[in-house]
């Protein structure tokens, strides 16, 4: 049975509009298990940056037909928002599932942004350089990362009317908490941090989370 605690974080996270999906659930469910392995393979290849790639040179690369890859998507740059969208989408409901079995406000909030981070765990220097240099991608990116911010301010709110945190600007610290995986994530950043884009925003959370506890 679920808590009072379970229900209400519930009924709260509902309230987060959601970025609307590149592909939708119909077209989605329709999927072929060929084109669905297409999909995933096209994320390794992406890895490698892909602005320099056309439809044939991805299509050789995962070695599927020029029509496999228009029955996905009408453009390469339709083709990397489809790929990043779904992937983003998995994760974000990993993270949600983080929070299952009613942990408390300041776990929750920890273990719903590692989950977050595996967004940016495999990050590149190539991908990061070709995101922020194509604006629809940029913007999806963007928009997943609201939707981040606004689950976690959600449970910083929680936290503060629980008292597991001291009383705070939640929008401001959910911006910055929830933001730390881009960040990090940039181009020029990313070269200059020791660890992953991942690893170093899961430690700063930790930081920021301890100097909150009341």
């Amino acid at each position: 049975m679920m808590t009072t605690v379970e229900v209400d974080l519930g009924r709260r996270l509902r309230t987060v509009p959601a970025p609307r999906p590149v592909m939708d659930r119909g077209r989605e469910e329709r999927l072929t298990d060929r084109q669905r392995e297409v999909l995933e393979r096209l994320g390794d290849l992406f890895d490698d940056g892909f602005v320099h790639l056309t439809m044939a040179d991805i299509a050789g690369r995962v070695g599927c037909s020029l029509r496999t890859l228009y029955d996905l998507a009408p453009s390469r740059d339709e083709l990397v928002l489809t790929v990043v969208d779904r992937n983003l989408r998995r994760i974000g409901r990993s993270a949600v599932g983080a929070l299952d079995g009613d942990p408390a406000p300041l776990d929750a909030i920890r273990a719903y942004l590692r989950a977050a981070n595996e967004a940016v765990a495999a990050t590149t220097p190539a991908f990061a350089r070709d995101r922020a240099a194509t604006p629809a991608a940029d913007r999806l990116v963007t928009a997943h990362s609201d939707y981040l911010v606004a689950v976690t301010r959600t449970l910083l709110d929680l936290a503060v009317q629980r008292g597991d945190l001291a009383p705070v600007d939640t929008a401001a610290v959910a911006r910055v908490v929830a933001g730390l995986g881009d960040l990090f994530a940039l181009p020029d950043h990313l070269a200059e941090i020791d660890s992953t884009p991942k690893e170093a925003a899961d430690a700063m959370v930790d930081v920021i989370l301890r100097g909150l506890a009341p």
